[in-house]
């Protein structure tokens, strides 16, 4: 009888353990889809989960992280596939990006990371400056988006490069709606500024784009997403980066697993040098993932 009290007692704090962890645990953005509740919503209210994350497959949503929210984002882009099994389709080699982005206030967020790629490091700023709303409210909501990169690969005493020629700006307007519980579209004019051209030609210093993107719900917890940018001007053997994917929202993560042609994962690389296409001899389509967990930072709230 002894024993056996002992064990139930065991069973009981264990139980209380586990419950207090999983209250602590923040569920992305408190952005679950309940359909009793949304079909009781009042007017006019704001609308919520447009996206499962405040990335698509590279590029940004509208999506805002909440004030107090810590975003650990880690994302990995492999080799085409097309190079068979020796490379196991890919799986051999693969570029990463760790990134920390935070909600400080309602509205806006800020973000750091580093791609393994030319040892890249970015910041970003992005402030919602409307919010959709139910009803005959706002029919759009409407991001601003304010981006810096540094290259710190060294290129050798062959081709010296400053700071400054390594450092990359992004400004992008996004626009989007939920058109219902199901279907989001976005679109991102994006103005990319390079301080000098490296490693390309044709183009210029001052680049243009209009993104799409599109996610398209088939169950409570997962979604199809495409996201393609079209470039006004670009360097001479690129190509338009279109990325197809699947999100996968378990509540206090969201796996994204995607195909893509682009390796770069901040705005200027997987928008202007892209240098594999989806179909033809330079064909480089590639799978990826990211892995989004949000972190309550700020404090219990009362």
């Amino acid at each position: 009888m002894m024993i056996f009290s002992k064990r139930l007692l065991a069973v009981l704090c264990l139980g209380l353990i586990t419950q207090q962890g999983f209250s602590q645990q923040v569920d992305l953005f408190k952005m679950q889809d309940s359909t009793n509740a949304a079909n009781a919503k009042p007017v006019n209210e704001p609308v919520i989960n447009t996206f499962y994350s405040t990335r698509l497959v590279n590029s940004q949503t509208v999506e805002i992280l909440s004030p107090g929210s810590m975003d650990l984002r880690v994302s990995h882009r492999f080799s085409p596939v097309n190079q068979g099994i020796y490379d196991m389709f890919g799986l051999d080699l693969a570029s990463m990006r760790l990134g920390f982005d935070f909600g400080i206030v309602k509205d806006l967020m800020v973000g750091i990371g580093r791609t393994s790629t030319s040892k890249e490091y970015d910041w970003f700023v992005k402030y919602r400056l409307m919010h959709q709303k139910t009803g005959a409210g706002a029919p759009l909501s409407i991001d601003l988006l304010g981006a810096m990169a540094i290259k710190t690969l060294d290129f050798g005493p062959s081709f010296p490069a400053t700071t400054s020629d390594k450092t990359y700006y992004t400004a992008q307007v996004l626009i989007a709606s939920k058109l219902n519980n199901n279907t989001s579209i976005q679109v991102s004019p994006t103005y990319n500024r390079y301080n000098r051209i490296i490693g390309f030609t044709g183009g210029g210093l001052d680049m243009f784009s209009i993104g799409f993107l599109a996610r398209q719900k088939i169950s409570k917890r997962v979604s199809i997403n495409a996201e393609y940018f079209w470039q006004v001007n670009r360097f001479d053997n690129t190509y338009d980066p279109l990325s197809i994917g699947v999100d996968i929202n378990t509540g206090g993560h969201v796996f994204q697993l995607h195909f893509t042609n682009s390796t770069g994962m901040n705005e200027h690389t997987f928008i202007h040098e892209t240098t594999s296409s989806w179909t033809g001899k330079n064909s480089g389509i590639r799978w990826g993932f990211n892995i989004s967990r949000i972190f309550n930072i700020g404090g219990k709230k009362k």
